[in-house]
């Protein structure tokens, strides 16, 4: 469905951006950001002294914020087009943090399921402390995360951002499955990636949307920016797994066809390579397999069509975000999905 597509028409967006000017999001966000990681460790008050050293050790302010900065920029960009405020709130605030602190402990259990031991270029939480206290790590930054969450008391934002976590348990599922059925593989697949990147940008640009602007509309354009610049944001970052170095990406690359997944550059590979559908089914587990299944790919044109796919995502981010009214953050906003398509870590 997404092979004939010609790059062209899918840059668009691209084409335009370069002719105005805009605003760096990070430069734009980083006043709402300022103290974020200090805020985050507030919240983790701790008893022990060896669970505040492990929560520390990934909120070390070294991270790019990027999930909070997509927070607070959409915040400013309703409260803009609702009543032209430039302030954001102290409650959107904190669901910038919550965001931040929910996705850190799925990171913390991901490495447990995964067996990692590396991540943002550090040895794993598992590796240092051992997989018990790193599930518990986990388990303690959600459950200060739910504590902030109760906090700002209002219903429709715990159970907007409750559907996060759910989603990320049952993303986590998915990907622990694969499906016999080839046509089935590719919605398998997009629905692992919304389930366990996306709905957590999505659902918190919904909240701060509801907790500063009362029109559902406004509501479903962040729902729906949130989700297309998530989509891309995991498409790239598979793509990465195949043409980024390891030293540079931070983590070991083809780590995810070590892990036995198949994401989009395989199952577009697949379609040159059908003998791959085999190394789909015992997920990459003969010897050989990863190294012959990573030449498929990167011989295909899995990586373009994969790149192609996330260009497609984040053309509709755009176009969702435009409707609100103009303002620095909007256009900070648009940028992103361009930066999103660019990085290279």
């Amino acid at each position: 469905r997404f092979h004939h597509t010609s790059a062209s028409h899918l840059c668009s967006c691209s084409k335009t951006a370069s002719h105005e000017k805009y605003q760096d999001p990070f430069q734009l966000g980083r006043k709402d950001l300022k103290n974020l990681y200090e805020d985050i460790k507030k919240e983790l008050l701790v008893s022990t002294a060896e669970l505040k050293e492990m929560c520390d050790y990934y909120f070390d302010g070294k991270g790019k914020a990027f999930r909070p900065m997509i927070v607070v920029l959409m915040a400013r960009a309703c409260n803009i087009h609702h009543n032209n405020s430039r302030e954001v709130q102290a409650s959107q605030r904190s669901v910038a943090i919550i965001a931040e602190m929910i996705h850190t402990a799925s990171l913390v259990h991901d490495d447990v399921i995964d067996d990692a031991n590396s991540r943002r270029g550090k040895m794993t939480v598992n590796q240092i402390w051992g997989e018990r206290k790193a599930v518990l790590a986990g388990d303690f930054i959600l459950s200060a995360a739910s504590v902030a969450l109760a906090r700002i008391g209002n219903t429709t934002i715990i159970s907007v951002l409750t559907q996060v976590i759910e989603d990320l348990v049952r993303g986590e599922f998915l990907q622990l499955g694969s499906k016999e059925n080839e046509n089935e593989r590719f919605a398998h697949y997009l629905e692992k990636t919304f389930k366990k990147t996306a709905s957590l940008i999505a659902n918190s640009c919904k909240a701060v949307s509801i907790l500063g602007c009362p029109d559902p509309k406004v509501h479903e354009i962040a729902y729906q920016y949130g989700k297309n610049v998530g989509i891309a944001f995991q498409l790239i970052d598979d793509v990465l797994d195949f043409t980024s170095c390891a030293d540079y990406l931070g983590k070991p690359t083809a780590a995810d066809l070590k892990l036995g997944l198949a994401t989009g550059p395989v199952l577009f590979a697949c379609r040159q390579f059908p003998e791959m559908n085999a190394m789909i089914m015992r997920r990459f587990s003969k010897p050989g397999d990863v190294e012959r299944a990573r030449k498929y790919v990167l011989q295909s044109d899995g990586v373009q069509q994969t790149t192609y796919l996330a260009q497609r995502y984040c053309h509709e981010a755009t176009r969702e975000i435009s409707k609100l009214r103009p303002s620095p953050e909007r256009e900070a906003l648009i940028q992103l999905t361009e930066m999103v398509l660019m990085r290279d870590k």
